[in-house]
């Protein structure tokens, strides 16, 4: 059928956006390329674990204003995350940032000057808790004002809060995502080029 783009394809493309930052992003891209030209399954297809891999979008909302970022407490992890959910079988990944902000936020997803609906960072990170599984992360940058988020998912989060990047710095780092630091560098450096 003309004009039908098949999803590995897609992905390889989005995933050509991704400058990596260093050496570990880098082993990412590679494993995930890999991953995805060898024709695994790369969408979950029940949950938690099913494939043991498979891909996810997370998207990082920005204040311009304030430069402040938000993440969310996850009620499962028990960790600090941005927001983001699991890809559908054949859903662009973009288009899962977008379902999953008005899910988990109840706002409209507004791409970054940053990175526009483009991935920015990519990681391939083992999950913690009894069913472990692998999540291919996709994180984008959306552009929002911290009074724009009034309400959140409370089934899957028990609280938000804006952070500038120094403070996530400073934050220890096993109350987080394992990658939000190198993101936060990253996402700081790319602020500063901008």
């Amino acid at each position: 059928m003309a004009g039908v783009v098949d999803p590995r394809e897609r992905l390889v493309a989005a995933l050509a956006a991704v400058a990596p930052w260093d050496g570990v992003e880098r082993a990412h891209l590679a494993e995930v390329r890999g991953w995805i030209g060898s024709g695994a399954p790369l969408y979950r297809t029940r949950a938690p674990d099913v494939p043991a891999k498979h891909l996810v979008s997370y998207f990082v909302v920005h204040d311009p204003d304030t430069g402040r970022l938000l993440l969310c407490a996850h009620r499962k992890a028990g960790l600090w995350l941005p927001t983001g959910g699991h890809v559908e079988p054949d859903e662009d990944p973009w288009d899962t940032v977008v379902r999953e902000c008005r899910e988990e936020l109840r706002v409209e997803a507004v791409p970054s000057t940053v990175s526009g609906d483009r991935p920015f960072f990519l990681t391939a990170t083992r999950t913690v808790g009894p069913r472990r599984h692998v999540d291919v992360s996709l994180w984008y940058v959306l552009r929002g004002r911290e009074g724009d988020v009034t309400s959140f998912d409370e089934d899957e989060f028990t609280a938000v809060r804006w952070l500038s990047p120094e403070r996530v710095l400073a934050e220890p780092l096993d109350t987080l995502d394992p990658h939000l630091h190198r993101f936060a560098r990253k996402l700081t450096a790319a602020l500063e080029v901008a």
